[in-house]
């Protein structure tokens, strides 16, 4: 589904040069969950938004289902976003001003979607992330992993193909986190293909590959070993 090639990353100030990707080379397949990890500064949130094209790579190539997506101009990035990638914040970046219902609706009217199939695709997404009843409720009178699942619904309400989550659950309890990490896996389950940048063991093992990055550079790649489930309590293994 996206590949990358040799895909680096230049931060360049008056006094120094900052490499914060070096040649990263890696492939996700449709359905794929993958976590990356590593510590502060190694890179991981660079790498997830040149994947999310809100950044461009200084060199290197980036490939999306075939397409080469560093050579894109501003509109074919437009054309690319749209249906395509969704992407999930740690401060869950709602509007304060507007209703779950009008958060979750608006992807739908940046496609130009008509009121009637916007409506039914909000109200089965809202279902889906258990906030239907919430729907006309404001961020502020939601709990934070309330807010997180909105945020969740809104990134998937366009039937997104991958979905980028950045830090997904660094601001929420361990409570509240395992209910985000129990949906994001039920999304793949249902096809969505999910690259998250995480600090947190327990996160990752849900992903079923972990990335590790280091300086840059991608240091280890390990295959994951399926959670175990019992009566609602998963046995983790990295």
């Amino acid at each position: 589904m996206i590949k990358t090639e040799k895909l680096s990353m230049l931060f360049t100030t008056e006094e120094v040069q900052t490499k914060a990707l070096n040649e990263v080379t890696m492939q996700v397949e449709r359905g794929e969950f993958v976590a990356i990890m590593g510590p502060s500064g190694c890179g991981k949130s660079t790498l997830l938004n040149i994947l999310g094209t809100l950044d461009s790579p200084t060199s290197g190539s980036y490939f999306f289902e075939g397409k080469q997506v560093d050579k894109m101009n501003e509109n074919q990035l437009t054309a690319l976003r749209k249906g395509n990638l969704g992407f999930i914040f740690q401060s869950f970046n709602l509007i304060d001003e507007l209703t779950v219902y009008e958060n979750v609706e608006l992807p739908l009217v940046y496609l130009g979607m008509k009121p009637a199939i916007r409506k039914e695709k909000v109200k089965q997404v809202l279902e889906k992330v258990n906030l239907l009843h919430r729907a006309n409720h404001f961020p502020q009178q939601l709990s934070g992993g309330q807010q997180q699942r909105v945020a969740i619904a809104r990134a998937v309400v366009t039937d997104c193909k991958l979905l980028l989550a950045d830090e997904p659950t660094g601001n929420l309890d361990s409570v509240n986190g395992v209910e985000v990490m129990e949906l994001l896996r039920e999304l793949n389950r249902q096809g969505t293909t999910i690259i998250i940048v995480t600090h947190s063991q327990r996160d990752a093992t849900y992903a079923h590959r972990i990335i590790r990055l280091l300086d840059g550079k991608i240091v280890a790649e390990n295959i994951n070993r399926p959670l175990v489930e019992t009566s609602g309590t998963n046995t983790e293994s990295v």
